[in-house]
């Protein structure tokens, strides 16, 4: 009698199964390169305004209430207390541009793979994490929670779901992303680190909304990428297909000059999506398909540390010049 293929494994064991392999291979090596400073992952989240009082020579002037001062005719300060229970929101680009990857991972599995892997250095400590997914729509809310079940329900929400051989996952509509950066500002009140998780392939608007939520909270945008996205290699004739609209092109890769307009598009693109996004005041961390996930943690460890050093020394850079992780 023939034996039956056994059956797939389920997404909560599949998830389990990934967190523990990142709990041994990734975060334990984490833990001796960040020598303990995981406080600098979440610099800056733990401040609420607590008063108002008059301005004093020692004070620092930018945190003048200009507001205030105005209406009183006397310069005010804004006071601040230290709040130790941060909360740190990933807002997560899961539509299905993300789904791509020309080497073993897709952009998909790699941003799960470092939201859990920093969500359980948080959690660890304390510090709550939670999420808002989007992809046809803003999909689901996870209200921020302290522990490590929080994580992998997380995880097992972001892993893509099995296909039965054969079937083809249907085309979705244009991502706006503006739509996910909206629901944020308007469902979270207090004060918060913020990873905005995409690739960014979206239609145009978000980027108000991004600056906006830059002005309440501490945004990172961590920018997932492919190489194959930003140069073609000489494939031959090869079909290319929008894995968001469907649309399908067949295009020559071996045509060096097709080659070359491809890359020059692709080069302005870069160009204007850094412009924006320095424009909104947030830092980016690029996240590519081939990257080493630990050293993109301690890139991100090492913006932190160095955001810290500008704040230390009496203000960052203006925003447009603030810097990028390479």
């Amino acid at each position: 009698m023939k034996s039956s293929p056994p059956e797939p494994k389920a997404p909560a064991s599949r998830a389990d199964q990934l967190l523990r392999r990142l709990e041994w291979t990734v975060l334990r090596r984490l833990d001796g390169l960040l020598q303990g400073d995981y406080r600098t992952l979440m610099r800056g989240t733990g401040m609420d305004l607590a008063d108002l009082r008059e301005y004093q020579h020692h004070d620092d002037v930018r945190h003048i209430d200009w507001n205030v001062t105005a209406r009183l005719q006397q310069p005010h300060v804004r006071v601040f207390t230290e709040d130790r229970e941060m909360a740190a929101w990933f807002l997560l680009d899961l539509s299905p541009s993300v789904d791509f990857g020309s080497g073993e991972q897709k952009k998909r599995e790699v941003s799960a793979h470092f939201v859990a892997v920093l969500a359980r250095l948080l959690t660890r400590h304390g510090n709550r994490v939670g999420a808002m997914l989007y992809g046809s729509g803003l999909d689901q809310v996870l209200p921020p929670r302290a522990s490590r079940l929080h994580v992998l329900d997380l995880l097992h929400r972001m892993l893509p779901a099995d296909q039965p051989p054969g079937k083809t996952v249907e085309p979705g509509r244009v991502t706006h992303l503006h739509e996910l950066l909206q629901a944020a500002g308007g469902l979270m009140r207090r004060r918060s680190t913020v990873f905005v998780v995409s690739d960014f392939i979206s239609a145009p608007g978000w980027e108000k909304p991004m600056a906006q939520l830059a002005q309440r909270h501490e945004v990172l945008a961590v920018r997932l990428l492919d190489p194959l996205e930003l140069e073609l290699p000489d494939l031959g004739l090869i079909p290319i297909r929008d894995a968001e609209t469907g649309e399908q092109l067949l295009v020559d890769t071996s045509d060096a000059g097709f080659r070359k307009r491809f890359a020059r598009i692709a080069a302005q693109r870069e160009a204007e999506l850094r412009q924006a996004l320095g424009e909104a005041g947030v830092d980016t961390l690029e996240l590519s398909t081939d990257d080493d996930l630990a050293g993109a943690v301690l890139r991100f460890a090492e913006l932190r540390r160095r955001r810290s050093r500008l704040s230390g020394a009496g203000g960052g850079l203006p925003t447009h010049l603030r810097p990028l992780a390479a």
